[in-house]
């Protein structure tokens, strides 16, 4: 459909009502055709606006009493009126009170009688008016909800999963936190989409592996898809402090009173040995992505070092193998709502799809491109499918170069060997400025300038075969595209985009709750490389991604690391570079020794997912010229920040 404003001047309500109503009268054939787009023909102003207490059923607290958890609702109340039901949109957060949710950290605020008076982001100002219901969720232990946080658990997924039962005549809520007057929902259609980004979204995740019915859609922003994931990977630890930290930061005072054991169970479950627990099980939605019965609508930004890509690549396959039907953005940001870095395009496409999804319209919006991918700054091309179809893994291989420490990569068995030394100062960002030059802390190969592009799409995996000289030892692999681009600065303090200060506003707005928000813009940098993927591991973790030993000093490993999911396009002159390193500063933690390790070339690979697999490759790579290293750095964006302890990072 024509793309179209959404921050345009309000007409007063009458006057929508009227053109419609006209429009109608002169077009017979109108009242037969179904709609395709829900209209903001209900007051704002004059929406309902109440707070309930849905009972989960769970005593996280211990206090003798079922924990319940507030929900603020903002709903049309026309509708109510003729006694016609409505969808509801759903945001389940910890960030209401303790943090502020958005761009500008909005908080909840309330009235005299306790009634939401602003909520945060634009969600209700923009589909009240349109016939949809929403709803704020306060999850257990946060503002005026009972209970703990435990940060992913049956506790957080109980919070919103109640809600949703709630909503469709399963569960008990009430009028008042601690009071008996019972509140029905009778109000809504059942019908629900969870929407959030960080841990809102995960929650959203956690939500739909539920299978709960009622629950029709959801969309994911910058989401976690299994806990572990955000504080490990195979073993390496990627935080400097487990989820008790995260529990004890957004719990209300009440609950950190009364939630200790909470957190003992959090310490305890969560060792820094980076074993899988149980724990950590209960808070994995990709293996119970088979009871997702919801849509999925979700948004990354390939650069988040926050959470990051691999939280993509391994729910999409989950959802994908279980025929779940999908759509997905991916930018070239940080930690980033699609709000602020593609925002009228984000609203109308989102727009279309609750429209599509909770009211059933025939907008169009299932046939259109699985796909939108950020190639550049503000600049999107889409995929019918994705990864799209005819993409298949190619193994590449290092080998050595004609030059001492500056190897090559193409699809032949490499021989000898490559040896570096960790050096926990130094970051992707230092290895990938000196791909040309040998370093001591790195394993370098690179391929031959590409004679056309070369489109990676989905994740990669590099298997390592290193002989370490101490008994513990962390490995990183990383692929860059070298060679010279503009690229968003996702190493930035904004991620990748800059806050200005004139405002746009995207729905009505009332005293209390403004729908105008300041506007953004990209903060680019030019860059000689682009980081493309990364993965890690703890080579203790050789024989199984679940447990973790010591190593014998001087003997062989082999061990797979999975690499993030992405989508990049190499361009003809760029080269495509495999590093193989120990830390990764700010990223991972360091072992506790400084090892050595000796690389066997024979017995490392890289499996990559091109489009058009090999033969991509080899037309790609054939009839170039070597490259002539240049001892001189590349430029690429500063280090990566130090690491998030908060899902949603910087505001």
């Amino acid at each position: 459909m024509p793309k179209r404003t959404r921050f345009t001047t309000w007409r007063p309500l009458a006057t929508a009502a009227t053109a419609a109503l006209v429009a109608t009268l002169l077009t017979p054939a109108a009242a037969d055709a179904a709609p395709r787009e829900s209209r903001p023909v209900h007051s704002y102003d004059n929406a309902i606006r109440e707070a309930v207490w849905v009972d989960t059923g769970l005593d996280g607290d211990r206090d003798g009493k079922a924990d319940r958890v507030a929900v603020d609702i903002v709903r049309p109340r026309e509708p109510a009126r003729h006694g016609r039901k409505v969808p509801v949109i759903m945001d389940a957060s910890p960030y209401y009170s303790c943090c502020g949710r958005g761009n500008e950290s909005q908080k909840k605020t309330y009235d005299a009688n306790g009634d939401v008076n602003q909520m945060p982001l634009y969600y209700d100002n923009y589909f009240v008016p349109r016939g949809y219901a929403f709803v704020g969720v306060d999850l257990a232990g946060t503002n005026r909800s009972d209970g703990c946080v435990d940060v992913g658990g049956r506790s957080d997924i109980q919070s919103a999963k109640a809600v949703v039962d709630w909503l469709n005549g399963r569960a008990k809520a009430y009028t008042t936190r601690t009071g008996t007057t019972r509140a029905k929902a009778a109000w809504t259609n059942g019908k629900t989409g969870m929407i959030g980004k960080s841990w809102d979204g995960t929650i959203a995740n956690g939500v739909a592996a539920t299978g709960v019915e009622g629950l029709k859609t959801i969309v994911p922003i910058s989401a976690i898809s299994s806990w572990y994931d955000y504080y490990f990977q195979q073993g390496a630890p990627l935080y400097d402090s487990g989820p008790e930290w995260l529990s004890d930061y957004v719990n209300s005072p009440d609950a950190r009173a009364k939630c200790a054991a909470v957190q003992r169970k959090l310490v305890d479950g969560a060792p820094r040995t980076g074993d899988w627990t149980p724990l950590w099980t209960e808070r994995d939605y990709v293996r119970a992505a088979r009871k997702v019965k919801a849509s999925v609508f979700l948004v990354h930004g390939m650069q988040d070092l926050n959470v990051r890509m691999k939280h993509v690549g391994q729910w999409w396959d989950a959802l994908a193998k279980n025929g779940v039907e999908r759509k997905i953005w991916l930018s070239q940001t940080g930690h980033v709502d699609p709000f602020d870095f593609r925002r009228a395009t984000w609203v109308e496409t989102l727009h279309r799809w609750f429209d599509h999804e909770l009211k059933g319209y025939d907008n169009g919006i299932d046939r259109e491109p699985m796909a939108d991918i950020e190639r550049a700054p503000d600049r999107w091309t889409t995929s019918k499918t994705w990864p799209p179809s005819g993409t298949r893994a190619a193994t590449l291989r290092p080998d050595r170069g004609a030059q001492a420490g500056v190897g090559t990569l193409g699809l032949h068995r490499g021989h000898g060997t490559a040896t570096f030394t960790d050096d926990p100062k130094l970051s992707e960002t230092d290895w990938a400025a000196q791909i040309d030059k040998p370093t001591p802390e790195k394993a370098g190969f690179v391929t031959r300038p590409l004679t056309r592009d070369l489109r990676l799409s989905g994740s990669s995996e590099v298997t390592v075969t290193a002989t370490p000289s101490t008994p513990t030892a962390h490995l990183s692999a990383v692929l860059v595209d070298i060679g010279p681009a503009t690229i968003r600065d996702y190493a930035d303090a904004g991620e990748g985009i800059t806050t200005l200060t004139d405002r746009t506003c995207w729905g009505a707005s009332t005293a209390g709750d403004s729908s105008c928000f300041k506007e953004t813009k990209a903060k680019t940098a030019g860059v000689d490389y682009t980081i493309v993927s990364r993965g890690w591991a703890d080579l203790g973790n050789h024989a199984s991604d679940l447990s973790g030993g010591p190593l014998t000093p001087g003997k062989r490993y082999t061990i797979t690391l999975d690499l993030a999911a992405t989508d990049h396009v190499v361009p003809k002159g760029h080269r495509l570079a495999l590093i193989v390193a120990g830390t990764d500063k700010g990223l991972i933690d360091p072992p506790a020794d400084r090892p050595e390790l000796t690389v066997d070339l024979s017995r490392t690979s890289a499996r990559v997912p091109f489009v058009g697999g090999a033969a991509a490759f080899t037309r790609a790579t054939t009839g170039a010229a070597s490259a002539t290293p240049d001892a001189t750095p590349l430029d690429g964006v500063r280090d990566p920040r130090t690491a998030h302890r908060v899902p949603e990072g910087s505001q």
